[in-house]
């Protein structure tokens, strides 16, 4: 995201949804309406700290239908790499931040004639402003939402009240648990499914799924992994000659945007290939999810949002 198109927003209101969990309200700051944007969209947020910039993505979970304003929902990660505990700790209402132009990576698929939504913590939160577009649309879908404990989740009440026997729900603490291959074993012909939450909450519904003989155009799953820390290394754009540094908890992508530069970029979770990169030498430590095994042995492509040089010093095509 640059400057240019980052859009400047005021921080309107701050609810604690639960002792772990905020949702925040943000507000264009020229008053005007925000960018339209559908269900499963999401923006990059970026909060201007003393010492770092943050910029983390987020799921819009406020209506399609609302634009005079995004709502976001933040589970402070203490052990991740500092910007949902900055939105905890320092963000107050009033303040302004930063948002990219929403991009939708998880969209609902038009074509389905029921959709299964599969929900873990907070993973819940893509699928809210989806379920607003369900219910308008009259569609036919059913949610499943896991989670540890219920008083230490968001939106439970809510998403009762307003989706009834629709919404299914597994608390884990009370030895409920949720079964993906019972759920997508009753499915009809032309069902979607959709999976938001954990690492092995995705894995295994994907895994189910295909092994049911789900075609791959109906399995859609959404991760935000954070960057992994790691031992610094050097970057060298070949075309400016300008050698940078990453520190551990950088990524390239950071390095690049604090220096002025504007590479693309979208989802900052290795998972859209937008910020794909020439890797012109040095070796790579591969983190994303969207380069093939055969390019990640070649190290000849990195995705400077996640990955991070296995070597000392790493030369980009930039």
């Amino acid at each position: 995201m640059s400057a240019v198109d980052s859009i400047p927003v005021r921080v309107a209101a701050i609810e604690t949804v639960s002792p772990f969990i905020k949702t925040f309200t943000l507000e264009p700051t020229d008053g005007g309406p925000l960018p339209a944007f559908s269900g499963g969209s999401h923006v990059v947020v970026t909060m201007q700290g003393r010492d770092k910039n943050h910029r983390n993505p987020y799921s819009l979970m406020s209506s399609p239908y609302e634009r005079r304003f995004y709502q976001i929902s933040v589970r402070r990660e203490d052990d991740g790499r500092g910007g949902s505990k900055f939105l905890h700790g320092n963000v107050r209402v009033g303040d302004q931040l930063f948002v990219s132009p929403p991009a939708n990576l998880f969209a609902l698929n038009e074509l389905g004639r029921r959709h299964i939504l599969i929900a873990g913590g907070i993973g819940i939160t893509p699928f809210l402003s989806q379920l607003y577009e369900l219910r308008a649309q009259d569609s036919d879908y059913a949610l499943h939402y896991a989670y540890r404990r219920a008083d230490d989740t968001a939106f439970l009440d809510r998403l009762a009240a307003e989706h009834g026997e629709r919404a299914h729900f597994y608390e884990s603490s009370q030895g409920h648990y949720l079964d993906p291959g019972r759920i997508l074993a009753e499915q009809p012909l032309g069902t979607h499914v959709y999976v938001c939450g954990p690492e092995g909450l995705i894995d295994t519904v994907v895994t189910r799924a295909r092994r049911l003989g789900w075609p791959a155009s109906h399995i859609h799953a959404e991760e935000f992994a954070a960057p992994p820390s790691g031992r610094p290394f050097t970057v060298v754009l070949d075309k400016s000659g300008d050698e940078l540094e990453v520190g551990p908890d950088d990524t390239v992508l950071d390095v690049l945007e604090d220096n002025g530069y504007a590479p693309d970029c979208s989802c900052r979770g290795g998972v859209c290939g937008e910020c794909e990169t020439a890797v012109i030498t040095g070796e790579i430590e591969h983190h994303d999810d969207y380069l093939s095994e055969e390019v990640k042995r070649e190290h000849s492509r990195m995705m400077i949002c996640v990955s991070r040089a296995a070597s000392e010093r790493v030369v980009l095509d930039l």
